[in-house]
């Protein structure tokens, strides 16, 4: 996208505000082994403001995915990042008995950021008393993804096909997921079967309206498939639900885990500025319906000539 369009495309978001963003602040957490470590990211300004719990993938921590927790925090949204027990900063050993359970763990953190709010949110110095716990959202990228998807209705299978726990969460109203992996079973790979049995979705019940971020060029080495896997959250769940297929995008999405991070493939400003741009007028039109972000936003993709993605509804 030409720097033109991107201004354009900036219009339709809030002009950013300073944030204030308060690190670790600790949760107890029994039974898990670790208290949980939260990052709290919020406007300096404003009342009644929404939430965002924010999951990251394999090995990151609070600190990762700066480009859009700072973008969504200085436009109006307290963002909160846990750090689940696969972070690279915990080190756990491959033989550690949780190991096998981190999807779960991870799941539990996120509700466990729900049930704390009122000490995340006395955590930073004026926050307290302004956030609306009636709009709560999850996002999550990659491993991230799938644990925000549970909270949106998505149940892992067993391994006779019978859904497990429902572990979907009324509080939460939206999701974005953001190279979110498909359908599990024969499409995965050998090494996936045998290791992460817990990469065997359905999207079935998965009601909760949710935008899906996809890259054309996303080929995991965990499915048998090619990039259209990543879509399988869309096609595959019932309600309000949209894509977004990113051209020439890798598993980073052009590098949404950070500026200049080694793992980005396919680093391109433009591309993260437009996922911005674009979860940044979802989420504000999915919790707010009488917004319309989302409407202008997708106007401007669609007519954009230069376009770096498409977007589809249903």
């Amino acid at each position: 996208m030409p720097d033109s369009n991107i201004a354009n495309a900036q219009k339709i978001t809030s002009a950013p505000t300073v944030i204030v963003s308060a690190k670790p602040v600790v949760l107890s957490a029994p039974g898990r082994g670790e208290d949980l470590q939260v990052r709290v990211s919020a406007p300096v300004t404003g009342s009644a403001l929404p939430i965002i719990v924010f999951s990251h993938g394999f090995g990151w921590s609070m600190d990762g995915y700066a480009p859009l927790a700072d973008f969504w925090a200085a436009r109006g949204f307290v963002v909160l990042q846990p750090t689940h027990l696969d972070s690279r900063i915990l080190n756990l050993p491959a033989d550690d008995p949780r190991t096998s359970r981190i999807w779960r763990f991870r799941i539990e953190d996120i509700k466990r950021v729900l049930d704390e709010l009122d000490v995340l949110e006395a955590s930073v110095p004026g926050l307290s008393g302004r956030l609306d716990r009636s709009r709560i959202a999850v996002a999550g990228h990659s491993w991230g993804a799938q644990t925000a998807s549970a909270l949106l209705g998505a149940r892992v299978l067993d391994s006779d096909g019978v859904p497990g726990e429902d572990m979907s969460d009324p509080r939460v109203k939206a999701g974005v997921l953001l190279a979110l992996t498909g359908r599990g079973g024969g499409e995965l790979t050998p090494f996936a079967v045998e290791n992460l049995p817990f990469m065997n979705p359905s999207f079935d019940d998965m009601t909760t309206p949710a935008l899906v971020v996809a890259g054309d060029h996303d080929q995991s080495t965990l499915s048998t498939r090619g990039p259209d896997w990543f879509t399988d959250p869309y096609f595959l769940s019932p309600g309000s639900k949209s894509l977004l297929t990113l051209f020439g995008a890798g598993h980073s999405l052009g590098g949404i885990p950070g500026y200049n991070v080694a793992e980005t493939t396919d680093e391109s400003p433009d591309r993260v500025a437009l996922i911005q741009q674009l979860t940044w007028a979802y989420l504000r039109s999915a919790l707010y319906p009488e917004d319309t972000s989302w409407q202008a936003a997708r106007s401007a993709l669609e007519e954009d000539p230069h376009s770096l993605g498409k977007l589809q509804s249903k």
